[in-house]
């Protein structure tokens, strides 16, 4: 019989997991959405949905993932055999492929960014410049593309090496170090003149920029961020020992999201504010006005570097859960087969994910319902697949599973979880699918 490969520690599985859910929708995705969509109010939406919402998703996918042991596809199979429910596992792979093949493309951008600013490429240009820049680098093709490719072989490299040797030892390092760095820029950040402006736009909610497109948005970023609705979760928690609590373990990843994406707003904005740039840049904020701002700060050639090297970090570690549940349900733990399944999943990604390195250059005319395929991708899983299989898990395991198994699962490494339950089930059950599908209806018109 194989044996099912487990995670050396509970705070290796915790950083692993926080790794896949910090990571460009935190520090990449969260501050440009909540720039183009109120600020403090998306903040707050997003909040508040990842709370309530995305929290209970994540229990559901680790109670999936750790009482079977299983990969994603295995894991429904085992729960529910003979029905169609191992669909929700391939709808997880493929999905997770997609999102892989957009993700590495941004990836690249950062390996690009780094290397011009280790080189002093980035230091002393204008505003009108870090733009110019910014088009150019995500225009080239063949810039992008061997970016894209580099950062792919990153991500294949840790992966091959499986989950002790590879994932948690990478993430034992990476996400401490992240935090550490995070610190440094949000009191540089913080200290610059103006900076309260930038808090205040974070901070302090406009109540009349609420809309449902906003709360659409929110809710799929709360579900990008925490990498559910794809069963990454499912996966990752398969390797997860019997004797850990999977309430620590959820509400742990989940406080260090929204701790790092507190953080994010909190170095991002305040300098944006301090230094007179437009909160809404959208996806170049990052690589368009941060250099900008950073150049016009003591040391800022060495801050902007930390940065990059901070966001290279929490980029990789989500892309090694990403392409995990491809690998897991590839190889189905046979470890001969890793490395193998590692290299052949990691560079069909990247082949499907060249029209979306082409997308700012080349094929840039090249539309999918009015929108690029780098945009396609990206709205695709986000605003659609990640809520749908988020509905569809909250009904796995408020309807298909057992009611006694989810509960003792949940109960492992867990006491007195009593009432606590009863809500969290009432929640998966009734609360998370309704909310789900209100804020999709009304999201498209139908309310």
């Amino acid at each position: 019989m194989k044996k099912h490969e487990q995670w050396t520690s509970k705070l290796g599985f915790i950083l692993a997991a926080a790794g896949s859910a910090i990571g460009l929708g935190a520090i990449w995705k969260f501050p440009y959405m909540a720039g183009t969509n109120g600020g403090g109010l998306f903040f707050i939406i997003f909040l508040l949905l990842t709370i309530f919402i995305g929290a209970p998703i994540l229990i559901a996918e680790f109670i999936i993932g750790r009482s079977t042991q299983k990969d994603a596809v295995s894991a429904y199979r085992t729960i529910a055999p003979g029905s169609a429910w191992p669909l929700l596992g391939y709808l997880g792979v493929i999905v997770s492929f997609i999102i892989l093949s957009f993700y590495s493309v941004v990836g690249g951008w950062i390996l690009s960014y780094l290397w011009r600013s280790l080189t002093g490429a980035l230091s002393g240009l204008s505003q009108e410049q870090y733009g110019e820049l910014f088009g150019n680098t995500i225009g080239n093709p063949i810039e992008s593309v061997l970016a894209q490719f580099l950062f792919m072989i990153l991500t294949i490299i840790v992966v091959q090496g499986g989950i002790q040797q590879g994932i948690e030892k990478a993430s034992k390092y990476m996400m401490p170090a992240l935090f550490i760095l995070f610190i440094v820029l949000v009191l540089r950040s913080l200290t610059l003149e103006g900076a309260s402006q930038g808090v205040e736009f974070f901070l302090k909610p406009n109540l009349n920029e609420i809309s449902a497109e906003t709360i659409l948005l929110a809710l799929g970023q709360s579900f990008f961020a925490l990498s559910v609705g794809i069963s990454v979760m499912v996966t990752y928690s398969s390797y997860l020992s019997k004797e850990e609590s999977i309430v620590k373990s959820a509400f742990s990843v989940v406080g260090l999201n929204i701790f790092i994406s507190l953080l994010a707003g909190l170095v991002i904005f305040p300098a944006v504010f301090a230094l007179g740039f437009e909160p809404g840049e959208g996806p170049g904020l990052v690589f368009v006005v941060l250099p900008a701002v950073f150049n016009e700060i003591a040391f800022g050639g060495v801050f902007l570097t930390i940065f990059l090297i901070l966001l290279l970090f929490a980029t990789l570690t989500s892309a090694f859960s990403i392409l995990e549940i491809i690998v897991a349900v590839m190889a189905k733990d046979e470890t001969n087969r890793r490395k193998k399944t590692a290299w052949v999943a990691g560079l069909l990604i990247f082949v499907f994910g060249i029209p979306s390195a082409l997308s700012f250059g080349i094929m840039s005319d090249f539309l999918i319902f009015n929108k690029t395929f780098f945009d396609a991708a990206d709205y695709l899983t986000s605003n659609i697949s990640l809520p749908l299989g988020a509905l569809l898990i909250s009904l796995f395991v408020g309807y298909r599973m057992p009611r006694t198994l989810v509960k003792k699962e949940l109960e492992l490494g867990t006491s007195g979880l009593g009432v606590l339950f009863d809500i969290w089930y009432v929640s998966i059950r009734f609360i998370v699918p309704v909310a789900i599908i209100l804020v999709f209806l009304n999201s498209i018109g139908l309310m």
